[in-house]
């Protein structure tokens, strides 16, 4: 690991008291060691970690992992119990909405006191006050109390003070998931901007499409420590299927692989002993596989425009038909089939359910099969792409039960001579100029 780090983590650990009544935080106090009327709560159990300068950091977990407390530390809101951390440069963060604001103090006069607290002086603040008022886009409200504004206000506020102040490391906390979507959307941009700029991004959020797509690394923390730390994608899917926990080990197809025996071209395999998905010649053995297995999906069949099996790629435009064969070991109701297209690096391209379709899917005795057909048209910029199925089960207003989920199962690669656009989504796209004279002079 480089010595040109931006933070260095080694060891830290944050526990906190907690009292069952507020009366015996004083009588602790009183007593010192003679009493101990506290629990130990460990928030963080000896992290470490070296964040490399320019780097992008994903920090993804449950509720009540940690992910928060972590970003404190490094923001030096909160101390370590145990460790140390070293920051090699300026840190602007936002971290629980509103903290750091005086709700009395208006916009303006919350964006000086935050970039005095950071060093700044009176010039250097003057000189950045209207990039700050022009990105909040806030208006009349940048001269009214914070008290006043609303949580995307907040956001808008905060956002715009943190990116504005020039850090080397900018800590982001879930402040993103709040705020209409165009002003998200103006965030990415700028996010993207200082990552080109080479600032250390560090954030935390529950979308794990924008960890695959905007991170160099993700890090998955659980009960206070490091579960995962690597490769975002990787790291994602170690996080999903601790959501949507499977007692078979993720990713290991459970049933007996006999070959190509019976595997016949143009047609499904039903055997429930046997997981055929990995003899078709689109399979991807990179998949990432979780559920309980209550059903599976065991064989696929993946359709040309001819009806002829793809091999090699398709077309772009090209009308496709994927066939699915399912089974059903026990009895499941309220059932919901997924299909997603991703992209290499897995942002999501395309999804989709048989709820959202409207369709209902008819309960399953056990011991049954059921095929399932998705027919779509291939408008994709020529590349490569993963096709992933999902079956589960959520009854009405309770949460989903995922039986079998194979992300990144099949390789879909999209041919097109022309190379005549980038991006994902091909809209056939058609451009003309008119030339209508020279303006008068």
């Amino acid at each position: 690991m480089s010595s040109d780090f931006a933070i260095r983590a080694s060891g830290i650990a944050k526990c906190f008291q907690t009292y069952s009544r507020p009366a015996h935080r004083l009588v602790q106090a009183l007593y010192k060691q003679r009493k101990r009327l506290y629990q130990e709560f460990w928030a963080l159990k000896g992290i470490d970690i070296v964040v490399e300068r320019g780097e992008s950091l994903g920090i993804v977990g449950k509720n009540g992992s940690g992910k928060s407390t972590f970003l404190q530390l490094i923001a030096g809101t909160l101390t370590p119990t145990t460790g140390t951390i070293d920051i090699n440069g300026r840190i602007s963060a936002i971290l629980e909405l509103g903290a750091g604001f005086n709700p009395e103090f208006t916009g303006v006069e919350n964006a000086r006191l935050n970039s005095a607290i950071l060093g700044m002086g009176h010039a250097e603040i003057d000189a950045r006050m209207p990039d700050i008022i022009a990105f909040s886009e806030l208006g009349d409200f940048i001269s009214r109390p914070v008290k006043t504004y609303s949580s995307g206000m907040y956001v808008r506020l905060a956002f715009s003070i943190a990116i504005n102040l020039e850090p080397d490391i900018l800590i982001i906390d879930e402040a993103l998931a709040v705020g209409d979507v165009k002003f998200q959307r103006k965030c990415f941009r700028k996010l993207e901007q200082l990552r080109n700029q080479g600032v250390t991004i560090l954030f935390v959020t529950h979308a794990t499409d924008s960890v695959v797509a905007m991170c160099d690394r993700a890090l998955f923390l659980d009960g206070g420590e490091v579960k995962s730390l690597g490769e975002p994608k990787h790291v994602v899917n170690h996080y999903l299927e601790s959501i949507f926990f499977s007692d078979l080990p993720a990713g290991r197809p459970s049933e007996a692989d006999h070959g190509d025996a019976g595997l016949a071209s143009g047609s499904l395999v039903l055997d429930k002993d046997r997981d055929t998905c990995r003899r078709r010649a689109t399979y991807n053995e990179s998949e990432f596989r979780w559920g309980d297995r209550s059903a599976r999906v065991i064989d696929y069949l993946f359709l040309g425009a001819r009806g002829e099996e793809i091999s090699t790629g398709c077309e772009q435009g090209e009308l496709l038909k994927l066939r699915v064969a399912v089974y059903f070991d026990q009895p499941v109701s309220s059932i919901i089939y997924g299909f997603t297209i991703k992209t290499i690096g897995g942002s999501t391209v395309f999804g989709s359910n048989s709820e959202l379709k409207g369709v209902r899917p008819a309960e399953k005795s056990g011991n049954e099969f059921a095929i399932i057909e998705f027919d779509f048209a291939a408008h994709l910029v020529p590349g490569e792409y993963f096709i992933s199925i999902g079956v589960v089960s959520r009854e009405e207003a309770g949460p989903e039960t995922v039986l079998d989920r194979r992300y990144d199962l099949l390789h879909l690669k999209i041919h097109d001579e022309r190379r005549d656009a980038f991006g994902v989504a091909a809209v056939d796209l058609e451009l003309s100029e008119e030339s209508v004279g020279s303006a008068p002079l």
